[in-house]
């Protein structure tokens, strides 16, 4: 039968559940809004689905075009070109999907000012283009509307009428920029000068796609706005669109990095539970209240609080000199004069620093009750005596070692 669960348990799987659906709803509403109506498009050169742009770089491949993916930042657009962007230079911006930041933005207004042509499309332009009116895109899944063409223009060559899903009245920003197609309600494609490059802006990504690029008119569009196949290098914007050369940094992108935490976390509180029911049973281990350490600490503060440092000194001054006499056959009786000798000639101690400790630790032993002694003058005693019995135990044990080590 299965066992019941204790408090412990009920507790932290009540609080794994709580942790858990508090990052569901934090993923919910941290999740990156739809804006601008036509954020369901992606016109990847690598999507061969009805929203993709594989098809139109085809053709360009196929026409002879200089044509590459981008999947750097626009700030490396001009390294290594000392005069910058060319006339013969085009960067394609269908639909560019993730915000830009400050420097990538005026890395594009320096390549259009350095004579650099830039084709958006899409309402994600906005955010990239200088000098950019306000777009909003029409549902994706709406009718395609026929635009005409509205004034002579290298633009509208072969191509006197496109089709696209409208945007929501769009108007140009100033007088400098013209529409090439439009209608009454809103302008299809704009165009302007900006410094010495050009920007053709189409208001929606659907005449490129894969499903858009069939229909009358569009392909003629898309050709006429990347320019004549001689000497144009044309750089297909894949950064905007998640591409960063690697895959790990397209999927830190992603929200997978935020499902993998919350995934992780219910795998720890589960595995927490399992261990903590199913682990070896054993009893807590105690520590003595008498070990050693302890001990001595304790013996310490009593000295220390009854200022009975003679105590110890006596103690230390009879274990050395009963070590001494054992070691160099002299009288337990023996005085400190005799002791100091031996100790020098047979040890090599010197005979005056020993004979001098042994003479203090004297004094401090026969102080009379009246006069306390002076705890830090009797803990130098002792950790003298404690020096000289440790130099002692260490040369009876090197002694054993040598005799342990000749053959027999």
């Amino acid at each position: 039968m299965p066992h019941a669960l204790d408090t412990g348990d009920r507790k932290l799987l009540i609080g794994a559940g709580i942790l858990f659906a508090v990052f569901l709803v934090l993923g919910a509403f941290v999740a990156p809004r739809e804006s601008g109506g036509g954020r369901s498009f992606f016109p990847s050169t690598y999507s061969a689905k009805w929203d993709g742009a594989k098809a139109a770089y085809s053709v360009l491949k196929e026409m002879g075009y200089d044509v590459q993916r981008w999947e750097q930042s626009p700030v490396e657009l001009n390294e290594g070109d000392e005069d910058g962007a060319t006339a013969n230079e085009v960067l394609i911006l269908a639909q560019p999907l993730q915000p830009p930041s400050p420097e990538e933005k005026s890395a594009i207004a320096t390549f259009l000012q350095s004579g650099g042509r830039v084709v958006a499309a899409g309402w994600g332009a906005s955010q990239l283009l200088p000098q950019a009116a306000l777009l909003t895109e029409g549902y994706p899944f709406s009718e395609n509307v026929k635009f005409p063409a509205l004034l002579p223009s290298p633009l509208a060559r072969g191509a006197q009428e496109i089709s696209m899903i409208p945007p929501q009245r769009w108007l140009p920003k100033s007088a400098s920029q013209l529409v090439v197609y439009g209608n009454d309600d809103t302008a299809a494609v704009i165009t302007y000068r900006f410094g010495k490059g050009k920007v053709i802006w189409w208001g929606s990504c659907s005449p490129l796609t894969n499903a858009g690029i069939r229909e009358s008119g569009n392909l003629a569009l898309f050709l006429n706005s990347v320019g004549p196949v001689a000497n144009t290098h044309v750089l297909w914007d894949e950064y905007f669109h998640g591409s960063h050369g690697s895959l790990l940094d397209y999927l830190a992108r992603t929200p997978l990095p935020f499902g993998a935490l919350q995934i992780g976390l219910l795998f720890l509180a589960i595995f927490a539970t399992y261990s903590r029911r199913q682990g070896p049973i054993s009893t807590p281990q105690k520590s003595s209240r008498l070990s050693p350490l302890e001990f001595v600490e304790t013996l310490g503060d009593l000295y220390s609080s009854a200022h009975a440092g003679s105590a110890a000194v006596r103690i230390a001054c009879q274990r050395l000199r009963f070590q001494l006499s054992h070691q160099l056959g002299l009288p337990a009786n023996a005085s400190n004069q005799d002791l100091a000798h031996s100790a020098g000639v047979a040890l090599q101690w010197n005979e005056a620093e020993f004979s001098a400790t042994l003479a203090r630790a004297d004094r401090a032993i026969n102080l009379t009750g009246a006069t306390k002694s002076d705890d830090a003058e009797t803990l130098q005693i002792a950790q003298e005596l404690f020096d000289y019995a440790s130099r002692l135990e260490l040369r009876r044990a090197q002694a054993t070692q040598t005799t342990e080590r000749q053959p027999a």
